[in-house]
C-alpha cells in the first residue's frame, strides 16, 4: 500500500526547518538582511520587497553556494540585486518623502529630531558610501570582506569608510549649533 510524503523529510507546513540546514542559517540572517536592505533602498517597503527577492534568489540558487561564508554570499547577492534594480528603475519618477507627512509614525522616548536627522545624514550619502558604512559599522564586517563583497580594492572600502563618517559627523554636529546672541 502506498504512503503520502514523508512529512519529516519534506517538512510539514510552517514547520521550522532543521537547525543545521540551510534555510536556518539563511533565516538567522533576516534581521542583518533586513538592516543592509532599508539602507540601501532609504525605504522599509522597497527594502522589504528587495529582501524578499534576495532570499528568493539565494533559495533557488542554493546549489551555487559553495559552503564558504553564506552571510557574504547572501550580501553580495543582495547588493548585485539592488544594483541591477536601480539600473531598471533609472527614468522612473518617485513620491517624495516628506509627501508622505501624513501617515502614523510610531512614538518614541528619544529626541524627536534624531531618527529624522539620523535619517536625513543617512541619506545624503551615495550609495557606494552608504553601503560601506552600513557594512563595516552597523554588521560589523571586516574591510576584506566588505571588499569581496563589493567587489572593491580594500583601500576604496577605507577611503569611502573614512569619508562617509566625516560626512555624518559634520552633518550630524551641524544640526547641533546653537547661535547665541548678546544680551542688549
Amino acid at each position: 500500500m502506498p504512503h503520502g510524503p514523508d512529512r519529516s523529510e519534506h517538512g510539514a507546513a510552517g514547520a521550522s526547518p532543521a537547525p543545521d540546514s540551510f534555510e536556518a542559517e539563511v533565516l538567522a540572517l533576516l534581521p542583518s538582511l533586513r538592516r543592509y536592505s532599508r539602507s540601501l533602498t532609504r525605504s522599509d517597503a522597497d527594502g522589504e520587497d528587495l529582501l524578499q527577492d534576495c532570499v528568493e534568489k539565494v533559495l533557488t540558487r542554493r546549489s551555487q553556494w559553495r559552503g564558504l561564508n553564506l552571510r557574504g554570499w547572501v550580501l553580495t547577492i543582495m547588493t548585485n540585486l539592488y544594483r541591477n534594480g536601480l539600473r531598471q528603475q533609472r527614468g522612473r519618477n518617485y513620491v517624495d518623502i516628506d509627501d508622505n507627512d501624513h501617515l502614523p509614525a510610531a512614538e518614541s522616548d528619544n529626541d524627536p529630531l534624531e531618527r529624522s536627522r539620523l535619517e536625513i545624514a543617512l541619506n545624503s550619502l551615495g550609495e557606494e558610501y552608504r553601503a560601506v558604512l552600513m557594512l563595516v559599522v552597523v554588521e560589523g564586517y571586516s574591510y576584506r570582506d566588505v571588499a569581496d563583497m563589493l567587489d572593491i580594492p580594500i583601500g576604496t572600502v577605507m577611503s569611502r569608510l573614512s569619508r562617509a563618517r566625516r560626512k555624518m559627523t559634520s552633518l550630524l554636529n551641524a544640526d547641533n549649533v546653537v547661535t547665541l546672541r548678546r544680551p542688549r
